[in-house]
């Protein structure tokens, strides 16, 4: 005689009903899933047709994942982890983890709407439940997802950065073109935007990875935009950005171990940084031939030092910023500064030598302070204006 129908077997039955009910409505939760994204998530339709697609990716293979789940609930929820693997990782750069959290709330909603129609009857709260428990590990599957490739992107970016960095302090032909170091910079984040500069100098004691990314905070808070490399025991810190970036990199002095810092020439843009490395670290090398140097100190206050150490660079500025110009100026402004430079300084000595009264010797001393910049009753400039001076005269 046929067995009499327990509460255990009418459970079961109701159960297998229910998960055949939730299989059957996969098509249709999947279907509102996508309307909805269009609907409701602004980010959602300002995405690539690419990249839409893969979120719809994402959010048929988080319906798919939760109705096996709910086949066996005993089990750990499975498929989480392989939600997102159904997208490309350069997804998480398109979305970030707040619109990938929307996008689970989103699919829990769903779920949780329509769960009278998918679940048999009496059983919509047992869906319900089930969504809300599900819903938490997808959570945690996308803040791992994030994490994971927040980190490899971390790595990625610091070899990156490296390469860039040293690229430039090498000269490196590849590094002067505009194209391949604007696309690599681009990719760390540097808006291209305004003028930049090479900074160096020693590094403090300790410079890890934890205190170096601290340093590239603080030079992107003064500058807008920072590149770092670590080279031996020196910090390159390049900047950039439509501000003073002289006055951002004096600010990061503190940041710098002891020693000479230099700031090397300011340049139109990130294209031209090599040569305000190789002007900021010519400046490092010749910056102890000038014991009284200020620090930080600019890389042109260094030309006389930077020229003695054979800094090809170094000896065409001054020849052309300052002895070009004297030589094609009137009124004998070159015969007087040599005159004056000849005669120890004095401004009597040299108007003897040239028949004129010291004032007009003083006069035209002030003429080639206004063409040059440097000021030939200033010991330091007159010092720059006498190599400038030979550095002509032997061209």
């Amino acid at each position: 005689m046929p067995h009499p129908t327990t509460h255990s077997d009418r459970s079961l039955e109701h159960r297998a009903a229910t998960v055949r009910r939730v299989r059957e409505g996969t098509g249709f939760l999947v279907a509102a899933a996508l309307r909805r994204l269009d609907e409701e998530l602004a980010w959602y339709r300002e995405l690539q047709a690419e990249d839409r697609s893969y979120v719809g990716l994402v959010a048929q293979s988080g319906i798919a994942s939760f109705v096996t789940w709910f086949a066996d609930p005993s089990a750990p929820p499975s498929g989480v982890g392989e939600m997102f693997a159904a997208a490309p990782r350069e997804l998480t750069q398109s979305i970030s983890l707040q619109q990938a959290l929307q996008l689970v709330r989103l699919m829990v909603d769903v779920v949780e709407t329509h769960s009278d129609q998918i679940a048999g009857p009496g059983a919509e709260r047992e869906v319900r439940e089930a969504v809300l428990r599900y819903s938490r590990e997808v959570a945690f599957s996308a803040a791992e997802v994030y994490a994971r490739a927040a980190e490899l992107r971390g790595a990625w970016d610091a070899r990156l950065e490296a390469l860039v960095v040293d690229a430039l302090v090498r000269g490196d032909r590849e590094a002067e073109s505009d194209d391949s170091i604007r696309s690599r910079v681009s990719a760390l984040g540097w808006t291209s935007r305004g003028q930049a500069l090479v900074m160096v100098g020693s590094t403090p004691g300790g410079l890890d990875e934890l205190h170096t990314a601290d340093l590239r905070r603080a030079a992107r808070r003064a500058a807008g935009d920072a590149l770092v490399g670590i080279h031996g025991d020196r910090v390159v810190l390049v900047l950039g950005g439509e501000g003073d970036l002289v006055t951002a990199a004096t600010s990061l002095l503190p940041r710098f171990g002891p020693g000479s810092v230099v700031i090397g020439e300011v340049v139109a843009s990130i294209a031209d940084a090599s040569r305000s490395a190789a002007s900021a670290l010519a400046g490092l090398a010749a910056a102890p031939a000038w014991p009284q140097a200020p620090r930080p100190v600019l890389a042109d206050d260094l030309l006389p030092e930077r020229v003695l150490i054979g800094d090809d660079a170094a000896r065409r500025t001054l020849v052309d910023v300052a002895y070009r110009p004297l030589e094609a100026a009137s009124g004998a402004v070159l015969e007087t500064l040599s005159a004056y430079l000849g005669a120890g300084r004095s401004l009597e000595a040299a108007a003897r030598q040239l028949y004129v009264h010291p004032n007009t010797v003083r006069y035209r001393l002030r003429k080639v302070s206004e063409i040059t910049g440097w000021d030939p009753l200033d010991a330091r400039e007159s010092f720059v204006l006498q190599v400038a001076l030979a550095l002509g005269q032997l061209a």
